[in-house]
C-alpha cells in the first residue's frame, strides 16, 4: 500500500517507520524544513530505542521517504495519515486542533484519485466528522472515506508496541475505508493482533477513555502510597497484592511522582472539557487532574521534609529529568514542579539525566547539568531519583554515601529498598512505604 504519514513528530515518525517496515511504501511530510533535512541525513527528532537502526533500514531499502512537499506525498496515495501535535489550547484547556484542520484543507487540495484519510492524532469525539466535512467543502469532488486509527505507543517502547499491539483500533463509516485498513493491517492481524473496528466517533471515545482510566490507576496508588506512609503500611506490598487480582492488573500501579508526558495530561484535560461542553460530568477524571497536579509539587516538599525543612543554600542532586525512561521527553514531567519547588526554597539544584538534558535546559532555568550521578551527587546535601531509568538501578550506593555531604537519599520511584540504602550508609525516604535510618 502507498502511505502518506503527515507529521514527523513522535507519532508520524515512529507509525511510518513501522507501516514501511511490513513492506508499505511510506512517506513522511513535515512542514519542518530543518527537521526534514536532518531525517535525510539520519538524524532523528526524538530518542526512542530502536528508532534510528529502523528509519535507517527502511530508507536504505526504499521503502520510507521524506519530504515536505505535501502534494506530491499525497498524490496516489492510498491512505493519508493526520499524525500533527494536538497540544492544550491555550486559554481552555480544549484540544488545540488548528494543525488537523488545516492538514485536512491541504490533503483536500492534492488528492488524485480515491483515498482514505485516517486521523492518527489523538483528538475529541467528532473531530473525523469535521475532517470530512472540511475536505468534502475544499474538494466537493473528491472520492474520500475519513477513518479513525488511534495510537497507543508508550515512549520509550513504542516500536515494539506498535509491532505487538494489544489492540488495533479502527473508526470507519464505509466498506471502502476498513478494506483498506485491513489491508494495511494485515500484516499483524496475521499474528492474531486484535483488530477492532468500529463507528469513527467510538474510536475517537477509546483513545481518551483508556489514557483517563491508566492516568486514574496511577493516581489511586499514589493516594495509597500516601495512606500507606500515614499508617506504616508498605505500598509496594499493596500494589502487588492488588495487582495480582486479574480484574485489576499489576501494570500503571507502581508510586511515584505522578504522572507528565505528551499523553496523559493533555488527553485528560481535553475529555473533561469535551464532557463539559455536552454536560456529562466525569467527576472521577476531574479529580485524578486535579490530585496528579498536586502531587508533583507535594514531591518537591517531600524532599525538603527529609532535609528537616530547610534546603536554602542546600544542594540537592536530581537523577532523572524526564517524565520516564528511555524517552527526552520533558513535557509535564514531574521534575519540572519538583525543581521549581526546592528552588521557591532556595535550594540550588544539580541534575543528570542520560538523554533529557538538552530538552531540560529549555524548561528549567539555574539548574547545573552534570556528566554522570556522581558528579550531581558530589558534596550535594541530598540525592533525589526522580526518573527510574535503568543505569539508576545498580548505582554504587556506598560511594553516594561517601560523596555526599549529607547521606539521604530520596527515592521516588521505590528503585532501591531501605535496606540496600541504609546498609550503604545512606538514611532511605521512599514513597508509600517506612523511612529508613543507616
Amino acid at each position: 500500500m502507498r502511505i502518506a504519514m503527515i507529521g514527523t513528530g513522535y507519532v508520524g515518525l515512529v507509525s511510518g517507520a513501522c507501516f514501511s517496515d511490513f513492506g508499505h511504501q511510506v512517506v513522511c511530510v513535515d512542514k519542518d524544513a530543518d527537521k526534514i533535512a536532518a531525517l535525510h541525513k539520519g538524524v532523528m527528532p526524538i530518542y526512542e530505542p530502536g528508532l534510528e537502526a529502523l528509519v535507517e533500514h527502511n530508507v536504505r531499502g526504499g521503502r520510507l521517504t521524506f519530504t515536505t512537499e505535501l502534494a506530491e506525498a499525497v498524490a496516489g496515495a492510498d491512505a493519508i495519515f493526520i499524525a500533527v501535535g494536538t497540544p492544550s489550547r491555550r486559554g481552555d484547556g480544549h484540544a488545540d486542533l488548528s494543525y488537523v484542520h488545516a492538514a485536512a484543507r491541504e490533503i483536500a487540495t492534492a488528492l488524485t484519485g480515491p483515498a482514505v484519510v485516517v486521523t492518527k492524532s489523538t483528538v475529541p469525539v467528532g473531530t473525523g466528522d469535521e475532517v470530512e466535512r472540511l475536505i468534502r467543502e475544499t474538494a466537493p469532488e473528491a472520492q474520500v472515506s475519513v477513518a479513525s486509527n488511534p495510537e497507543f505507543l508508550r515512549e520509550g517502547a513504542a516500536i515494539n508496541d506498535f509491532k505487538h499491539p494489544d489492540r488495533i483500533v479502527v473508526g470507519v463509516e464505509d466498506d471502502h475505508a476498513r478494506d483498506v485498513l485491513e489491508a494495511i493491517y494485515r500484516p499483524l492481524n496475521l499474528n492474531k493482533a486484535p483488530l477492532l473496528f468500529t463507528t469513527r466517533r467510538t474510536a475517537e471515545v477509546i483513545k481518551y477513555a483508556a489514557n483517563a482510566f491508566l492516568a486514574t490507576k496511577i493516581t489511586f496508588i499514589n493516594e495509597m502510597a500516601d495512606l500507606c506512609e500515614v499508617v506504616g503500611a508498605d505500598v509496594q506490598s499493596v500494589s502487588r497484592g492488588i495487582g495480582l487480582d486479574n480484574r485489576i492488573g499489576p501494570k500503571f500501579l507502581h508510586a511515584g511522582p505522578g504522572y507528565g508526558g505528551s499523553c496523559f495530561p493533555k488527553d485528560t484535560l481535553a475529555l473533561l472539557k469535551t464532557a463539559e461542553d455536552v454536560q456529562v460530568p466525569l467527576r472521577i477524571v476531574e479529580s485524578v487532574v486535579k490530585v496528579n497536579d498536586a502531587r508533583k509539587r507535594a514531591m518537591g516538599r517531600k524532599v525538603i521534609k527529609a532535609m528537616n525543612g530547610d534546603v536554602r543554600g542546600k544542594t540537592i542532586a536530581l537523577l532523572g529529568l524526564t517524565f520516564k525512561p528511555n524517552t527526552d521527553d520533558m513535557r509535564d514531567s514531574p521534575s519540572i514542579s519538583i525543581v521549581q519547588a526546592l528552588q521557591d526554597e532556595g535550594a540550588r539544584v544539580r541534575a543528570y539525566d542520560p538523554e533529557g538534558v538538552e530538552q531540560a535546559k529549555l524548561v528549567l532555568e539555574n539548574v547545573e547539568f552534570c556528566e554522570d550521578p556522581y558528579v550531581a551527587a558530589e558534596g550535594a546535601d541530598s540525592l533525589v531519583i526522580v526518573t527510574e531509568w535503568d543505569q539508576f538501578r545498580a548505582l554504587d550506593l556506598s560511594r553516594m554515601a561517601d560523596i555526599l555531604n549529607q547521606p539521604i537519599l530520596v527515592d521516588l520511584r521505590n528503585i532501591y529498598s531501605g535496606e540496600e540504602a541504609a546498609q550503604a550508609g545512606l538514611r532511605y525516604v521512599g514513597v508509600g512505604q517506612p523511612s529508613i535510618t543507616a
